[in-house]
């Protein structure tokens, strides 16, 4: 028993090193699966972010839910990580098909509805908080291409500021691996 309490501990100062070192995990398909680490400078569109959810509504539902395991975020829970979609200054045009992301530059992009309405448990989904409109100054929307990722569509708009542009060290999907 003794062993496996160093083992863990050992583990444990290890993860909390790699975390400190800039590297994060994701184990949803929400992004190809893998490790990712933070990367130097502004994020822009297109880019992949980390960020904490601190949505004082769904925080908590994420937590009862399972929706986000624990994690080094001030909330207790794991970051994500998601593609930032749209910028302040950016038109979103929220519809029951999806939503229509249009930058102040450049065409616009649709992005589908969720597939579904109930999450993988069978439990009703919550109604989105994302609203059509402008994005203001200071926040951001992060989205995913997987049909039921947990992003914007459902939790809004994030703040810019908190977000980190990360690159991916290491990712797999179906029994690959890429480096």
């Amino acid at each position: 028993m003794k062993a496996f309490s160093v083992f863990f501990a050992a583990f444990s100062l290890l993860l909390l090193l790699l975390y400190g070192a800039g590297f994060r995990c994701n184990p949803t398909p929400s992004l190809p699966k893998g490790i990712y680490r933070i990367a130097p400078g502004a994020p822009e569109r297109g880019d992949l972010v980390a960020f904490c959810l601190e949505s004082a509504v769904w925080t908590p539902e994420a937590r009862e839910r399972g929706y986000l395991e624990s994690g080094s975020c001030p909330s207790g829970l794991r970051p994500l990580l998601k593609r930032l979609a749209g910028l302040p200054g950016d038109a979103v045009d929220v519809t029951p098909d999806g939503m229509k992301i249009v930058p102040v530059t450049g065409p616009g992009r649709f992005w589908p509805a969720p597939a579904r309405d109930r999450d993988s448990m069978g439990r009703p989904l919550p109604a989105g908080s994302l609203r059509s409109g402008g994005i203001p100054a200071g926040m951001a929307l992060v989205l995913a291409e997987h049909p039921g990722s947990f992003d914007s569509r459902f939790f809004g708009l994030v703040p810019l500021a908190r977000m980190a542009r990360v690159e991916p060290v290491f990712t797999f999907t179906q029994g690959e691996h890429h480096e």
